[in-house]
């Protein structure tokens, strides 16, 4: 019997952060848990697909659009079972047996969000994302998804938008999503960039311009703009 899990990974010129990701995925390779490991680039210029290669994982190729990127890897995956997680995004150990019970049980969901920073305002904004995921059922795709794939093409899969395609697939599974006791240790350098109240502010305003109806396509432009 094949291993059930298929890992997705969305990168664009992901090659610093994508390492440790691959790393962090081995006791699911030792356990016999994956199946295989999929990068979706969206037209890399550095080394992503290369290290992506190299790793012995299977690599598409097509235009830069996380929505799209994680549609065509998703479709190029044969596990029953995908995990979707961003390139930046490493998995705490332990992560596997949460996984392999959430499967034996046929739950799909989510993992417990911090960032790879310290101090108060890290925490303030992973408590918050952690909150939001579980009053509201929005986990975002920083936090890694875990859907079986009957719940996946239930949901219609991952719509072809530039951005909040993490959010328009939390709704098209509302009620569904749960904590899985995995946790998702992502990056922090945006935050670190842009500030930590000034990009939450703006994740938040974004999100909500979307649940009222905005253009993805108008909302990803104001967003590279800023």
């Amino acid at each position: 019997m094949r291993a059930p899990l298929s890992i997705i990974i969305p990168t664009l010129n992901a090659e610093a952060d994508l390492a440790a990701t691959l790393a962090s995925l081995m006791e699911g390779l030792q356990a016999g848990v994956i199946r295989e490991v999929v990068v979706s680039d969206g037209g890399s210029t550095d080394g992503t697909v290369r290290l992506a290669e190299t790793a012995g994982a299977k690599v598409v190729t097509g235009a830069p659009g996380r929505g799209g990127q994680l549609r065509r890897g998703v479709a190029a995956s044969g596990g029953p079972w995908v995990l979707v997680l961003h390139a930046d995004t490493v998995l705490e150990p332990g992560w596997c047996a949460a996984v392999q019970n959430a499967m034996a049980e046929g739950r799909v969901g989510y993992g417990q969000l911090r960032f790879r920073a310290n101090g108060f305002a890290p925490r303030f904004v992973a408590g918050w994302a952690n909150l939001r995921s579980r009053v509201f059922g929005l986990p975002y795709g920083d936090q890694g998804l875990l859907i079986s794939r009957a719940a996946y093409d239930a949901a219609g899969g991952y719509p072809d938008i530039p951005l909040m395609e993490d959010v328009a697939m939390a709704q098209a599974m509302r009620g569904q999503l749960s904590p899985l006791g995995f946790t998702a240790l992502t990056g922090a350098e945006r935050y670190l960039q842009g500030g930590w109240v000034r990009r939450g502010w703006r994740n938040l305003v974004t999100l909500v311009r979307y649940l009222l109806g905005a253009d993805p396509e108008k909302l990803a432009k104001a967003y590279r703009r800023r």
